[in-house]
């Protein structure tokens, strides 16, 4: 398999942690190994952050999962709160071992990574030795990884051999594999684009790209997304592995335990909101010259409002007073689920932390609330 590799026009691996919260916790409470182990928040609205694969195989819990409904299924499973100072330093191991290995590494969680592996004599052995590395430096965490010859496949093909495997596979055999296959497998096609394809008859990725063609499909979908569909209906992605990726945007947000109808009481939460987010953005040295809100309702109706200045500021006095008068404009009109603050349009470039991988016609994967707290991205 090896010297096929050597011969596609490229070779992209992606590194996916297994359950890495909940192996963060189990390296360090060496007794909880072999119980299943839920890594959530306590309140309301948490959700599972992660949970072993124990908790998995016996009770089916799965990340975004409610946690209440995590309590319901396996009460007698181990509940942890989140610890992210401790994941974020064992993410910084991992990462350390990626680059000493591979040039070009492109971080897009903490635990997960594509890495550019065209050209090395051998692919597979070279993922191999970074997995061994990774469990030695690490004291025992474990990767899966996909090598194939897109990051689209290198993704879909990592999950393949959870946990703890390397598969390899090329185009041509992932489009015999994943022919019967919904086309949901493929990120970014999601819930409501699933719905659509299925009224036209289309419920495998093997009807998708023999029935419909490309005008077709951006007849139906849009000249954008009809494009991208027939592409990911063909497995083909010529997105590049980049070292790093513009910031577009820096958000802070928050979901509240109950829905928050007083127009006072969520004007205190978006102050403290626009401070902290205000910090956050000196201590990147990033000023902005946009400056808007996030509004989710009880009926989970999104409202995005903003407002451009005429100099990049991260300036508090500047972002709170914009904040607010757009919050008051708006005067929701039904009580908040989700309260959030934005500063876009940077002045310069700085590395992202994270994005997304769902391009498509839609990105409806699971938005995963968190309890009650400050929760900050970066949007790219």
């Amino acid at each position: 398999m090896a010297s096929e590799v050597k011969d596609w026009p490229r070779a992209i691996a992606h590194l996916d942690m297994d359950a890495f919260y909940a192996s963060v916790e189990l390296r360090r409470r060496p007794e909880l190994r072999g119980k299943p182990v839920i890594v959530c928040g306590s309140g309301p609205r948490a959700v599972v952050t992660t949970a072993s694969y124990e908790a998995r195989k016996l009770a089916g819990i799965h990340s975004a999962m409610p946690a209440a409904t995590a309590r319901r299924r396996l009460p007698d499973a181990v509940y942890l709160t989140p610890d992210f100072p401790a994941y974020r330093e064992a993410s910084g191991e991992v990462m350390e071992v990626l680059r000493s290995n591979v040039e070009t590494v492109e971080v897009v969680g903490l635990d997960e990574a594509y890495l550019d592996l065209t050209g090395l004599f051998s692919p597979k052995a070279t993922m191999r030795r970074v997995a061994a590395e990774i469990r030695e430096v690490t004291g025992g965490l474990t990767c899966s990884v996909g090598i194939s010859e897109s990051r689209l496949l290198a993704k879909i093909t990592s999950e393949l051999g959870k946990p703890a495997g390397l598969v390899v596979l090329s185009r041509q055999d992932a489009l015999v594999r994943f022919a019967d296959h919904s086309p949901g497998l493929v990120p970014g096609i999601g819930p409501k684009t699933l719905q659509r394809l299925e009224k036209m008859g289309v419920t495998t990725l093997a009807r998708l790209r023999e029935d419909w063609s490309r005008e077709e499909l951006e007849a139906r979908f849009g000249p954008r997304s009809g494009a991208w569909l027939h592409s990911r209906a063909r497995l083909e992605d010529q997105t590049p592995v980049s070292t790093s990726r513009e910031t577009k945007s820096q958000s802070a947000e928050t979901t509240f335990d109950y829905d928050v109808a007083d127009l006072g009481q969520l004007e205190g939460k978006l102050g403290e909101l626009a401070e902290e987010l205000c910090r956050r953005l000196r201590n990147r040295d990033l000023t902005g010259r946009s400056i808007g809100i996030k509004v989710r309702l009880d009926d989970w109706t999104n409202v995005s409002r903003s407002h451009s200045v005429d100099e990049p500021t991260n300036d508090p006095e500047v972002v709170r007073p914009l904040a607010l008068d757009l919050l008051r404009a708006y005067d929701p009109p039904r009580p908040v689920r989700l309260l959030g603050v934005r500063v876009a349009s940077f002045e310069h470039d700085a590395e992202a932390e994270g994005h997304t991988d769902a391009e498509g016609p839609e990105a409806d994967a699971a938005e995963g609330e968190a309890e009650p707290q400050l929760r900050f991205g970066l949007a790219s």
